[in-house]
């Protein structure tokens, strides 16, 4: 295989919340949304999930969950009388709740516990988790995040998919990249055909140096959305990181076709360039990084690429050192 760079070459996106059928408002894809963890403000190399972030549910689809726990409140126990929730009551509370994640995560763990114990049950629940997630508490929150979704057996598909997923993703966070699969397999077991967790899954087999169940995984979704561009640009990754650089070129420059101005292709581009031995080349992507998305991290990874390149440069192979 090919070395990897020491810094993330995938796309910061964050990709467009989908509609979900019964739901009054969107899901949003990630917590880069609404937390910002200290890491990288990316989605996760192939190298390892350092940027990864969990999705978030939004306050429309919370109002499946409070009607579930209403209907559920509404059935009496053999001893103790049915007390109706009030579901817009919960719905603010949980809206309230994930305000609080992304601004003071101490504070919305506090109101998180005290709903949980009046009855607030599985938005509590996961609300109490991503305040874990916005802690850096990361493998605590993977543990909860994971039991809450096993848990969901009564509640809609599509909602214990996503929190599967935010447990894989939270795995990651917590560098198990095992267990982020293991979550992330269980998300498309529910939901086979789901592009963004399918894209979620290949992340993480990726992590775990399983590329080409990554590649399998992004033909999957490429077959139903040929131009979707982040999932040709991880493909163009994956493939690189297999020595496969003319088709890892191909899907990036089908990427680059679709968004020219993206600086994640282009770094991608100018890393699969370097190995084919064109260093002229891969040196015009990387600057043209620095130009159109200055101090992000495709920055970051572009001037480190160029400085090693430099350095390198009396380098009869043309290569960089292979990374551990």
């Amino acid at each position: 295989m090919s070395e990897m760079t020491p810094v993330s070459i995938v796309p910061p996106v964050v990709i467009q919340p989908q509609s979900r059928k019964g739901c009054a408002s969107v899901m949003s894809r990630r917590l880069s949304g609404i937390l910002r963890l200290g890491r990288p403000p990316t989605l996760p190399s192939w190298a390892g999930r350092r940027g990864s972030r969990a999705r978030i549910l939004g306050v429309g689809c919370f109002l499946v969950f409070a009607e579930a726990m209403s209907a559920n409140a509404q059935q009496p126990l053999p001893t103790v009388p049915a007390v109706p929730r009030n579901a817009e009551a919960d719905a603010a509370t949980y809206e309230r709740c994930m305000k609080l994640a992304k601004q003071d995560p101490a504070a919305a763990q506090k109101l998180a516990s005290g709903w949980h114990e009046h009855g607030g049950a599985h938005p509590a629940d996961h609300c109490a988790a991503l305040a874990l997630v916005g802690l850096k508490q990361y493998k605590e929150a993977a543990i909860r995040l994971e039991a809450l979704a096993q848990s969901m057996m009564t509640s809609p598909t599509a909602l214990r998919a996503e929190v599967f997923d935010q447990a894989g993703q939270a795995w990651g966070l917590a560098g198990d990249p095992a267990r982020a699969y293991a979550a992330a397999d269980a998300a498309v077991a529910l939901l086979p055909n789901d592009a963004n967790l399918l894209i979620d899954r290949a992340q993480a087999a990726a992590s775990s140096g399983y590329f080409d169940k990554a590649v399998d995984d992004l033909n999957h979704v490429l077959k139903a959305v040929p131009d979707r561009v982040d999932a040709l640009i991880y493909r163009a990754s994956a493939n690189r990181a297999l020595d496969r650089f003319d088709p890892a070129l191909d899907d990036i420059e089908k990427a680059l076709a679709k968004a020219p101005a993206s600086a994640p292709a282009l770094l991608e581009r100018g890393n699969i360039r370097r190995l084919k031995g064109d260093q002229a080349g891969a040196r015009r992507d990387w600057e043209r990084v620095g130009q159109l998305d200055p101090g992000s991290q495709a920055d970051m990874a572009a001037k480190a690429n160029i400085e090693r390149l430099e350095a390198n440069k009396n380098d009869r192979s043309g290569m960089f050192p292979r990374q551990p």
